[in-house]
């Protein structure tokens, strides 16, 4: 390799051959570092020892076939280096066909450059081929295994290919050898994958290849997302929509997993494949033809999102990624803290707030507080149990919710920056909300910018973190770079211009909102609960549904709010409006069945439960099979919900839950009479539409109606495939 002046990948004094390196797996191991050291990779060898040990205790590393691949990344080394050993005699690494004879010993340096972890990534899938591992079997010398090493790592540049990659090739070969086979692969089922490891070194990669090579072999078209430490190439949300099932074979969380919503879901270790690819990919194929095989959670966007979208992710759509990324990441937070401060006060009474402090810190389940002498007046059953829960609920959930505006921000800058964001993200976030409460003598508090701020400065402390990590910086200062110097310059940068430059302004700004919406009644209100209807049902949990939502719960944490606050109000009209599409859809199943395929039948028996919990994206299946008359049905039957709910001025303490927290409710008979006409209306419209646009019946045993053709047809051609969200 010539790209830099580094020193080699592996080197023969890096090599062992028929070695005893010791009975146990951690014998081997201390003497793989012994080698590392002895040529001169490392002088810190108890650190990268450490971290070897730390890494095999979160999985084994062990591979079928004989292969051992113990790795880390560790400020222990200054290069990215591979230390060899053939193994005689085997060592057990944890693998389920026995002990290992060939084993590598990967170390990277913290915060390494991205090429060499793209070298580290293709000896990872090297490691997947026969050929390569007989080859280090049957090496004579030191210098032949780097020769076989350097063969790898030295690819030309289309084994460096982005990370999505595809099975289509050996598909080809497959029906090229067999004509029988070309007829079944010339429309083949399309499966996506994502493949990830702890440290993102070697399973990621050697997952994906094992993936490949079975997709290959069962004429499967397939594309893999490796999230690895060199980073990814995220999969085009036209490839994503078009795959009939994903599979997830991780040891850590998949980013942006909402992109993957409603797809049937095979799941599993990332070990898993690298021992029992073929069954993955044929519980994959059964998955995709399985109504209740299960499927990704999350957030998805509207049917068609990505159309017209190429491989590279355009400013809209990365905006949108970055902004989602947040919200995904914040709503935890406002429905667990928004839930927990609503049991509060169902348990403590809505006068909880004036003396939650005192009973929390100076009683406790053996010292219970009277209420009389709180003056809570709405205690249940006026218990001093009920009284002291109701306190520290209230406590934990206005805790959790002071979390939302720094998550917000965070994971905003996460988004944009990787990892080093994260910190700075949350600074910038707690600055916003004035979490550390800073007030001057005269109770004047720092510009709060609440969540325009946690945006603006996510994205800011985003961008400043990713300007500082393309730094070049000097080797030994590149363990430093993600853990102290980018989150120390990038919250150094971000908080000032956040408190010097962007709070006033922003705080301006959060105070007119603020203003606007107490002076909102009759008409206007109504208008409003109109207009956030619309956005709740477009996309059913994309963009603008969770816009309206955010809008929403934001007020909901306010300890001070009066029963008829407009913030209470608004909270109301977004639940009610987003609970409307799955339980419409849901009735519209039952009205008239023939109008639906089977899979879309049950789908609808899921979607009561799902709107009744206010999940909107229960809505999804039916939309992405028919998005011209199922989409429009519904935003008009969220608007006739949102808009009676401000005319009934139902309000609702909890921003989450659905029915499920009519407790927290008040005026329950508006909330359910809104609830009822908008669901009717919207029902009735889908039936409608759907019989005045298509008026042939379905065929009775085959679900497909007569001339239905395209991607809107409520046949079996689109309603069979599985749900496309993005």
């Amino acid at each position: 390799m010539t790209h830099d002046t580094s020193p080699a990948l592996i080197t023969p004094d890096l090599v062992r051959l028929d070695a005893d390196l010791g009975p146990e797996k951690d014998d081997a191991i201390r003497a793989l570092v012994a080698v590392l050291a002895e040529a001169g990779r490392t002088d810190a060898p108890e650190t990268v020892l450490a971290d070897v040990r730390a890494r095999e205790e979160k999985s084994a590393t062990g591979l079928a076939g004989g292969i051992a691949i113990p790795h880390c990344r560790t400020a222990g080394v200054a290069h990215p280096t591979l230390t060899f050993a053939r193994l005689s005699p085997r060592v057990d690494f944890g693998a389920k066909d026995g002990g290992a004879d060939l084993a590598f010993l990967i170390t990277a340096p913290d915060g390494g450059g991205a090429l060499h972890m793209k070298i580290l990534q293709q000896l990872a899938r090297a490691l997947a081929k026969p050929a390569f591992t007989q080859s280090l079997r049957a090496a004579a010398t030191p210098e032949e295994v780097v020769a076989i090493v350097e063969d790898v790592v030295s690819l030309p540049a289309e084994a460096a290919a982005p990370t999505a990659t595809s099975a289509d090739t050996g598909a080809a070969a497959t029906a090229t050898a067999d004509p029988g086979a070309a007829r079944h692969v010339a429309n083949p089922p399309s499966l996506v994958a994502v493949t990830a490891c702890p440290t993102g070194i070697a399973h990621t990669y050697m997952a994906a290849e094992a993936l490949e090579a079975a997709a290959a072999r069962a004429g499967v078209t397939l594309h893999v997302e490796t999230q690895g430490s060199a980073g990814s190439t995220p999969l085009a949300p036209s490839v994503i929509a078009a795959a009939d099932a994903a599979i997830f074979a991780v040891d850590v969380g998949v980013r942006d997993r909402s992109r993957f919503a409603g797809k049937p879901l095979v799941r599993s270790s990332v070990k898993r494949p690298i021992d029992d690819a073929d069954a993955m990919i044929a519980e994959a194929l059964r998955a995709a033809s399985d109504p209740s095989a299960p499927r990704v959670e999350g957030e998805a966007g509207a049917a068609g999102s990505d159309e017209g979208a190429g491989d590279g992710e355009s400013w809209g759509g990365r905006t949108r990624r970055v902004l989602m990324t947040g919200v995904s990441y914040m709503i935890p937070f406002v429905a667990a803290g928004g839930l927990l401060i609503a049991l509060g006060f169902l348990l403590g009474g809505y006068d909880i707030t004036n003396a939650y402090a005192e009973i929390a810190v100076n009683h406790s389940l053996a010292d219970l507080p009277d209420p009389a002498s709180y003056d809570l007046q709405h205690v249940l059953f006026g218990s001093g149990l009920a009284a002291y829960l109701g306190a520290l609920l209230f406590v934990i959930g206005k805790t959790a919710f002071m979390f939302f505006i720094p998550a917000l921000a965070g994971y905003i800058a996460y988004a944009i920056a990787d990892r080093p964001g994260i910190a700075p993200g949350f600074v910038v976030g707690g600055l916003a909300a004035n979490i550390f409460g800073v007030v001057d003598g005269d109770g004047t508090a720092l510009p709060a910018t609440g969540f325009l701020g946690a945006i603006v400065g996510g994205v800011l402390a985003g961008v400043v973190a990713h300007w500082i990590a393309g730094w070049k910086v000097p080797s030994w200062a590149r363990g430093l770079m993600p853990v102290l110097i980018i989150p120390l310059l990038t919250s150094i940068v971000a908080g000032l211009l956040m408190i010097v430059v962007l709070g006033k302004p922003i705080n301006w700004l959060m105070t007119a909102l603020e203003d606007g919406l107490s002076s909102l009644d009759g008409s206007n209100a109504i208008l409003l609960g109109v207009v956030l209807g619309l956005m709740m049902a477009f996309d059913m949990g994309g963009p603008l549904n969770k816009v309206a939502y955010s809008f929403a719960a934001v007020g909901v944490g306010g300890a001070s709010l009066a029963s008829d606050a407009p913030e209470l109000k608004i909270m109301a009209a977004v639940m009610l409006a987003g609970m409307v599409p799955p339980i419409a859809l849901a009735l519209a199943t039952v009205v008239r069945p023939r109008l639906f395929t089977e899979n879309e039948r049950e789908n609808g028996k899921a979607g009561w439960l799902m709107g009744a919990s206010f999940i909107t994206e229960g809505a999804i299946p039916f939309a992405a099979a028919d998005p011209l008359r199922v989409i429009p049905a519904i935003m008009f039957g969220s608007a006739i919900t949102g808009g009676l709910s401000q005319a009934f001025e139902v309000t609702v303490r909890a921003p989450h839950g659905g029915i499920f927290v009519l407790f927290a409710v008040g005026n329950v008979v508006g909330f359910l009479i809104a609830l009822a006409v908008g669901t009717v209306a919207a029902a009735a419209a889908v039936v409608a539409l759907k019989t005045w646009t298509r008026p042939a019946l379905p065929d009775a045993e085959t679900g497909v109606s007569a001339g239905a053709t395209g991607t809107g047809a409520t046949g079996a051609t689109a309603g069979d495939r599985s749900p496309v969200s993005a």
